[in-house]
């Protein structure tokens, strides 16, 4: 009798994403099992008893899964999986707390994409603002951008301690420079926008975080994108299936990119990381560096 492949999904909220257990379903899956409200300390007892019920040859079978909304606890969880296991009982894990990983991999791909494009160069060197750059999307496509060479800014609407908590936080974890800023008056936000080059829109849903009058004051911005697809949109102009559209609310040299776009690719990458867990011959480890080359890979 062939064996189920068989996905375990731990969260420490109270519900897993619907969104992720389609996800795993559609990519092979034969079965999704929930955990909730799971610690960091519960990681190891639940992992092993999932690598040692089914034997060497068939835990291989058996995936592990990794949610939540901090990526800094993801982060731990996926440490404390790997180095739970007891070869050759190893099976592999993938974590993308709130899809965080995924979606922000697949909005600085997007963004690379678009820069090679329309302007015939890179991420390295250039200006990123990062707005609403607190939130677990923002806070990931700052690290993968500053990690692609650019100047990376996380801004938040509230105050400046906040940004820099989370910088703080992100250049411990991951040796990045990132630079917190606040962006909660029109003043602010139009310095801010002087010298950017690019900006990332990772705001909650529903809030539109820059608007005609802001981007009116970033004369060096080159790509616009967006993962808002609540109206009204996060930049003010840019349309869901924007990918390579000049931004008519910017300057004439300005490209946007909206959410579904980047969903797409997002989506896509998501499909690639849990086909590679299902088909890899030895367990893999994936986290927002693996969804990003992976991302690099669907935007060709």
């Amino acid at each position: 009798m062939k064996k189920p492949f068989i996905l375990h999904m731990l969260t420490p909220g109270t519900n897993v994403s619907p969104f992720d257990v389609n996800m795993a379903l559609d990519a092979g899956y034969d079965a999704v099992v929930p955990y909730t409200g799971v610690t960091l300390e519960e990681v190891t007892a639940l992992v092993q008893d999932a690598i040692f019920s089914r034997g060497p040859k068939r835990v291989k079978h058996t995936g592990v899964f990794i949610g939540g909304r901090d990526i800094g606890l993801a982060a731990d969880m996926l440490k404390h999986a790997k180095e739970s296991m007891v070869p050759p009982f190893e099976v592999s894990v993938f974590a993308d707390p709130s899809g965080a990983f995924t979606t922000a991999a697949a909005m600085v791909a997007a963004v690379e994409r678009q820069l090679r494009r329309a302007h015939n160069t890179t991420l390295k060197g250039k200006s990123v603002v990062v707005l609403g750059g607190t939130g677990p999307v923002g806070a990931v496509a700052a690290v993968l951008a500053a990690n692609d060479g650019a100047k990376a800014r996380i801004a938040s609407s509230r105050d400046i301690a906040n940004a820099r908590s989370t910088t703080d936080d992100c250049n411990a974890r991951y040796g990045t420079a990132l630079e917190g800023m606040e962006a909660s008056s029109e003043a602010l936000m139009n310095a801010l926008m002087q010298d950017a080059e690019v900006v990332l829109a990772t705001s909650k849903a529903g809030v539109q975080v820059l608007k005609a009058k802001h981007l009116a004051a970033a004369p060096r911005l080159l790509v616009a994108a967006d993962v808002n697809a609540v109206p009204p949109a996060g930049i003010e102009g840019i349309g869901l299936m924007d990918d390579g559209i000049p931004l008519s609310t910017a300057s004439p040299r300005t490209i946007g990119i909206g959410p579904l776009a980047i969903g797409d690719i997002k989506y896509q990458t998501m499909q690639m990381l849990f086909a590679q867990m299902l088909h890899a011959e030895k367990p893999v480890y994936l986290d927002f560096r693996d969804a990003f080359e992976a991302a690099r890979k669907v935007v060709g």
